[in-house]
């Protein structure tokens, strides 16, 4: 074997890469003063595009395959350096890997909010978040306009700019779709496609390629989401009376005054059952018979019942008090407490009303006596 045959034996270069790293983009072959041997093996995997920069030009690019780096299968790179020899005539160039797969689970999100138009809320300002993928679908055009010498190109390089371009293609189709803010959850799979239509022929320009875009929220401010909260319970509650009924009455179960007050209640009815049992003829005798207990004498009717004492309830600063009796009502109205315009409750009442509303209580001022001369 010739010394010719040994140099050319040593000096043949196997260039291939593989990747560990989950956010490389591009990486440059490194060899000693990029010197690339004639006939080197070059191995370009799935999933990757080699690009061969000559002398600062780009000569070839390689999709995945075996490749002998001869003159006969580098038509561009023939035309540049003119090859009669093999091993006497080294040439200098660049080997760049490109990833084509697919970079996934990237996320964007709204910086600042969003001002839009609501057609219900009238101007709103959003915030909204998601995920993304993308890949490089033209390594020439890719290494030309984004990546240039840089010999590691990682994700996080262009990831910014990616964001801006989404976010400012999000602003637009949010303005120009007139999507009301509540039907937008419902209609973020459409809104997705959209900007990853509008935006494909910028990132087109970068030979890039986003091949999905999800909303995964779209939000408002939380001091608006609190009014809608409270808007939202106003529907579940439906007819405001009722349920302010509702309120008054478990508040009266629960207050140890209430209960009393339902005690003595029953206790009076209870007692009122009785009277009219034994009759008017005051102590039922203990000789009694049942014929007896059962009526009244012949000819007299048993009086009527007396009737039965209100307790109320009196409504201040969105919280209730009581309940009170007609006399405990009759003080407070001496006292300058109760006042014709304050808001009462009885159990058996439709809703609450002002005292002087309710004639039972609007006897408690007319009795008063008029305000002094001069007052």
């Amino acid at each position: 074997m010739g010394i010719l045959d040994f140099l050319t034996g040593e000096f043949i270069d196997v260039i291939h890469w593989t990747d560990d790293t989950r956010d490389t983009m591009v990486w440059r072959f490194e060899r000693e003063d990029h010197e690339i041997k004639y006939g080197a093996k070059l191995t370009v995997r799935e999933g990757q595009a080699a690009v061969f920069v000559h002398e600062g030009q780009l000569a070839d690019v390689f999709t995945p395959g075996l490749y002998m780096l001869e003159t006969n299968n580098m038509p561009i790179l023939t035309t540049l350096q003119h090859w009669d020899h093999g091993f006497q005539s080294p040439f200098k160039s660049e080997i760049y890997f490109v990833n084509t797969t697919r970079f996934n689970d990237l996320k964007w999100g709204t910086k600042n909010p969003i001002i839009a138009r609501d057609p219900e809320f009238g101007p709103v300002r959003l915030r909204a978040y998601g995920t993304y993928s993308i890949r490089v679908s033209d390594p020439a055009k890719f290494m030309v306009e984004i990546v240039g010498t840089d010999g590691e190109f990682t994700m996080d390089e262009i990831s910014f700019q990616i964001r801006n371009i989404i976010v400012q293609e999000f602003s637009r189709t949010i303005a120009r779709a007139g999507i009301p803010v509540l039907d937008m959850a419902a209609n973020t799979r459409e809104l997705g496609k959209l900007i990853a239509r509008d935006i494909a022929p910028t990132l087109a320009d970068y030979g890039l390629e986003i091949p999905e875009l999800y909303i995964e929220n779209i939000s408002l401010p939380e001091a608006v989401e609190a009014v809608l909260d409270k808007r939202t319970s106003m529907g579940v509650i439906g007819d405001l009376s009722n349920y302010m009924q509702f309120q008054a009455a478990e508040s009266l179960g629960r207050d140890g005054a209430g209960a009393a007050a339902i005690q003595t209640g029953m206790g009076a009815g209870l007692g009122l059952q009785m009277a009219q049992q034994i009759g008017p003829w005051g102590t039922r005798p203990a000789m009694q018979t049942a014929p007896q207990m059962a009526a009244p004498a012949a000819g007299i009717a048993p009086p009527p019942p007396p009737p039965a004492e209100h307790v109320w309830h009196i409504a201040e600063n969105g919280e209730t008090k009581g309940p009170f009796s007609k006399a405990a009502m009759g003080r407070m109205a001496a006292a300058g407490e109760l006042k014709r315009d304050s808001h009462v409750w009885t159990p058996g009442q439709d809703g609450w009303k002002t005292a002087g509303e309710v004639a039972e209580l609007a006897q408690l001022f007319t009795i008063l006596p008029p305000p002094p001369p001069g007052a």
